[in-house]
């Protein structure tokens, strides 16, 4: 009997599909069922979400963007905040302080050193703009 995943290994699963699709320019944002996703509801959830909102979450990052373009933005960053973001505003739960701390737990996991703290600073724009106050833990950085 397989394991069920965890939220956090959920979400993993979800970034690193979405992660590796962003290397095939010509297929969608992300494929609508892979190996290791389509065995979790959550995961599978969160990148539908992704797919479903992908002009949407760009144009909420494009926005919070300060002398910048989408396409600058760390590939690694990018794809964390379309997943944050996709989960803050359409996921079932819409528990936004964990979202955003996920993401930056993402980042830290498979970023550049400081990246997080700009995944952080955005999500947690968004989240007060939304009228919604981050938690406390996500808007702090963790050494």
């Amino acid at each position: 009997m397989e394991k069920k995943q965890t939220r956090r290994e959920s979400r993993e699963t979800a970034f690193l599909t979405a992660f590796a699709a962003t290397f095939e320019p010509e297929t969608p944002l992300v494929p609508a069922e892979t190996e290791s996703a389509a065995s979790d509801a959550f995961a599978t959830q969160l990148l539908a979400a992704m797919n479903d909102h992908a002009a949407e979450l760009d144009e909420i990052i494009t926005a919070h963007l300060k002398g910048w373009t989408l396409a600058r933005v760390p590939r690694v960053s990018l794809v964390a905040l379309r997943l944050g973001l996709a989960e803050m505003l359409y996921g079932e739960e819409q528990k936004t302080g964990v979202a955003i701390n996920e993401a930056v737990e993402l980042v830290k996991k498979y970023g550049a050193d400081n990246d997080y703290q700009f995944v952080n600073g955005l999500l947690g724009a968004v989240a007060r703009e939304r009228g919604e106050q981050p938690v406390a833990e996500a808007a702090q950085p963790q050494c």
